[in-house]
């Protein structure tokens, strides 16, 4: 078979596995998961983007595909199969042909030979005549509409902003584990394997030109890097380790803070607490990979049982949240979440900040972070938590990144920057 046969082969079938992990989140499962059985294929890259950029896109794709059905379609790999090959035309270069052949030829492998003539029609009506230019601000077409009216309610201007940015591609960032070699000779690593890189927000932090899968990544496997947003990276400056002193990560699997913080003090006593026991087994080879020492617990942040009764000098509460500051990586956010899910974690997220509290010495930090753009799961949560808390106080955080709001620092998803974080700091009063 000639390299070039061989290699449209390969792009047909990563069109095919696009299709078969867009299916899998129409039908609820998350993008990580329905992602998993893609992450060895030989053209993953391809895969990826057109998964990605067909969940971004999601909703203004089903818009423009409405029209030109006679009915919904109810298969749900045949909406899929439209999904991504819309996506292709309308928001890549790739040829007109191998987009409409590769998404026909991907339907009739998934056994839905009779509606190839239907996806075949479809996209050959968008090649003749495209949709017009949107009259929305850019990127609200794809956001659901209790989400638009939740940014424009708390950012006001700024909401156009934001959603213009959650259309787009996020950056890779990395954390060079700096016990292991210094950031200028990882940037040297990089560039002997082509890799081009730019200095990140902070000494430890790198952001590639170019995404690549983690296990590509020089020395990956000798624990000397690991894939973290820059955004995610400021927790562990907030938290601010010292030698010797009690760390409690309360909320830690996958792990990537709880070893961000290993590595600015590694002679810390760290507590890493997470109730998801696949999550903490992940974790834990992480932390061999990384050559950290964590003291991991199977335990519940909303309740104390797992605590032996040695208060924390310095407290880490990345609490679970909506996610709608990492849409960008998280498109199937959009489809999955609703307003309930944000009351049930502003309700969760006030819980656990009651049952981690007492276990903080007076005089200790807590730092509450969540990746979430809505006041509801932040600053409201912390307004209520220093409400009925009378040793409780919010310190202003003074930095050059983010946004000031009443009790905390948020940052905001912005092209080639890092995802929407929230990030609060409450201090412990003496006795």
């Amino acid at each position: 078979m000639s390299t070039k046969r061989r290699s449209d082969r390969v792009h047909r079938d990563a069109r095919l596995e696009a299709m078969l992990a867009v299916a899998r989140v129409l039908r609820g499962r998350s993008l990580d998961t329905a992602l998993d059985p893609a992450r060895t294929h030989p053209d993953r890259a391809l895969v990826f983007e057109l998964v990605h950029g067909s969940l971004r896109h999601y909703l203004s794709l089903s818009e423009t595909l409405r029209p030109r059905l006679r009915r919904p379609v109810k298969d749900v790999e045949v909406e899929a199969g439209l999904l991504v090959g819309a996506y292709q035309l309308l928001h890549t270069r790739v040829k007109p042909y191998a987009a409409v052949s590769g998404c026909v030829d991907g339907v009739r492998k998934l056994g839905k030979s009779s509606a190839s003539g239907l996806v075949n029609a479809v996209l050959r009506s968008l090649v003749r005549s495209p949709p017009g230019a949107s009259v929305s601000p850019a990127g609200a077409g794809d956001h659901p509409a209790w989400l638009i009216e939740r940014i424009e309610k708390d950012w006001g201007e700024k909401a156009e902003q934001i959603m213009s940015a959650n259309i787009g591609r996020a950056p890779m960032a990395l954390r060079i584990n700096v016990r292991k070699v210094s950031t200028t000779e990882y940037a040297a690593l990089l560039n002997a394997a082509k890799m081009d890189s730019r200095p990140g927000a902070f000494g430890e932090t790198l952001v590639l030109a170019r995404p690549t899968p983690r296990r590509s990544l020089p020395r990956f496997a000798d624990g000397f890097v690991s894939i973290q947003d820059e955004s995610a990276q400021i927790a562990a400056h907030l938290v601010a380790p010292q030698t010797a002193e009690r760390i409690l990560d309360a909320c830690a699997a996958p792990g990537g803070k709880a070893f961000h913080l290993a590595e600015q003090a590694p002679s810390c006593q760290l507590t890493a607490v997470d109730s998801d026991e696949t999550r903490l087994a992940f974790a834990r080879t992480e932390a061999e990979r990384l050559g950290h020492q964590v003291r991991f617990l199977q335990g519940d942040a909303t309740k104390r049982d797992w605590w032996d009764g040695v208060p924390f000098d310095r407290i880490l509460v990345d609490a679970p949240c909506s996610g709608t500051g990492t849409l960008r990586r998280r498109p199937d956010i959009k489809l999955h979440r609703t307003t309930a899910d944000v009351r049930t974690h502003a309700t969760q997220q006030g819980t656990m900040l009651d049952a981690v509290w007492p276990t903080l010495r007076p005089g200790g930090t807590l730092i509450y972070c969540t990746c979430s753009i809505l006041a509801e799961e932040n600053d409201d949560v912390v307004a209520a938590f220093l409400d009925r808390t009378s040793t409780a106080k919010a310190l202003a955080i003074d930095a050059a990144w983010g946004l000031p709001t009443s009790h905390g620092r948020q940052t905001l998803p912005a092209p080639g920057k890092g995802d929407g974080f929230y990030f609060a700091r409450l201090v412990k009063a003496h006795a």
